[in-house]
């Protein structure tokens, strides 16, 4: 039993008593900090009533070893009605299951670095997402709420003269994709190059670099053992690049795990903003719901980099669209009000339920830097009328949310890049008469720019573009 103070995490300590500890089944720390809970208390009338505001009181966290889920933890307050948040981790229970099936693994932390069977560890998983899961989930928690961390408060005899029972219900649930790359150094180029590429059209505000080593090694030599209860404290041996994308109470999350793993990860902070059912009943629909938030992430991200677009797309843009018995106006590029909402529209395309008209004005106000009489919903759902009609961005269903289509989407990208990337510094490079010097140390992306400026200034010539 550990008294800790504000500002300690408490995972670490667990973590740290976990690797010490010889038990193998059960309850074996208990952590107790103050947080904020909702308490009753009874009035002068007798009545029962909850405090406001909700005052802090203790909380504690018991730190148990189960034989089918693995190192789970029950967070409960001292108070009535003894609210209590049980927190499990799929890969443990991945973990557990795969050790039990003889598939041999190496785990650093929350991710397998190693595989003996991949395609097996697949269905253990699957299983997570399955009817049969909600289960298993209520198995757990029956297993320990009651004998291990209520009795505390409330013995048997007072359970059951009192009728106490909890009722479960889904409140945080994260859902991840693993990409393990056989070289690190490998790993590192493609994650930079996809921040590089996507972090302008994505409008990421900020990207978190936690330093480490600077290199990843190209290689090293692993064994491969099982993982029995082992326990990996997560440090920052190499770089760690981390970048988020938030709406709402829903996260959409990059980053890079240990040596050679590259996570990707949708997260509901609170699975109300999921607009479905909360209760345990309902686990399976929410992780549905999260893995299609994340492959829709996924689609954009792939969409913004290796973008590119049709002839027949280029030359139809500028002509008249129809969109049902309305008849709309063609894209112009050219026009910066079309080139803002398309840098909207790519901003807003991984959003989980889509986007409104109202949402990409206000999108395109922050971009172009307009106020609400200048550019607003009744402008931009014109807009998006024009779009509609070019196949670039559908309506989902019969709600008024939108939603890019992944051609439109790299159509889109590609103009953007073509026009910002490339022919923007080409033509300001035309036009400078001073002689700049090249980098010190050129990256193989200058090297490429600078071939590609001096072929250019030929046919700008040649075109009369340039003198």
């Amino acid at each position: 039993m550990i008294d800790c103070s504000v500002g300690e995490r408490k995972h670490d300590i667990a973590e740290e008593y976990l690797a010490k500890t010889k038990i193998t089944r059960g309850l074996f720390l208990v952590l107790a900090g103050r947080a904020q809970a909702p308490v009753w208390d009874v009035t002068r009338a007798h009545h029962l009533e909850r405090k406001q505001p909700m005052p802090y009181v203790n909380h504690y966290s018991f730190h148990i070893l189960d034989p089918e889920w693995g190192h789970i933890t029950i967070k409960i307050s001292g108070h009535p009605p003894f609210p209590a948040q049980v927190m499990l981790n799929g890969h443990e229970y991945v973990a557990c299951q795969a050790n039990k099936s003889g598939i041999s693994f190496t785990k650093g932390g929350n991710c397998f670095t190693h595989i003996s069977d991949a395609a097996g560890l697949a269905k253990i998983a699957d299983t997570l997402s399955q009817p049969g899961a909600i289960g298993r989930l209520s198995q757990v928690c029956e297993r320990w709420i009651y004998s291990t961390c209520l009795c505390f408060a409330l013995d048997r005899e007072e359970q059951e003269r009192s009728r106490f029972h909890y009722q479960y219900s889904n409140y945080q649930i994260e859902y991840s994709r693993n990409l393990v790359f056989r070289v690190g150094g490998h790993m590192d180029q493609v994650f930079q190059a996809l921040i590089d590429r996507s972090r302008a059209p994505l409008d990421l505000k900020a990207i978190k670099t936690i330093l480490g080593y600077r290199r990843r090694p190209r290689y090293r030599k692993r064994k491969k053992r099982s993982a029995d209860w082992e326990v990996a404290v997560e440090r920052p041996t190499y770089d760690l690049t981390i970048f988020k994308l938030h709406y709402g109470k829903l996260t959409l999350k990059i980053y890079t795990k240990g040596e050679r793993v590259l996570r990707m990860e949708a997260i509901a902070h609170n699975t109300q903003e999921l607009h479905c059912r909360r209760s345990l009943e309902s686990f399976p629909e929410i992780v549905s719901r999260l893995k299609s938030i994340l492959e829709r992430f996924m689609n954009a991200l792939s969409c913004i980099d290796p973008c590119f677009i049709a002839q027949e797309t280029l030359e139809q843009l500028p002509a008249p669209a129809q969109v049902g018995k309305t008849k709309v106006g063609g894209i112009d590029f050219h026009k910066a009000r079309m080139r803002w909402v398309a840098q909207a529209v790519l901003a807003l395309s991984p959003s989980p339920g889509g986007f409104t008209a109202p949402q990409l004005a206000e999108q395109v106000r922050r971009l172009s830097q307009q106020d609400e009489s200048q550019y607003g919903s009744r402008r931009a759902a014109y807009d998006l009328k024009k779009l509609r009609g070019k196949q670039i961005v559908c309506r989902i269903g019969k709600t008024a949310r939108y939603e890019a289509i992944p051609q439109g989407a790299r159509a889109m990208a590609a103009l953007l890049v073509l026009r910002d990337k490339a022919m923007k510094p080409l033509l300001a490079a035309a036009q400078q008469h001073r002689r700049f010097r090249p980098p010190q140390n050129p990256t193989p992306l200058d090297l490429h720019y600078q071939t590609i400026r001096a072929s250019m200034r030929g046919v700008f010539h040649e075109l009369g573009i340039a003198a």
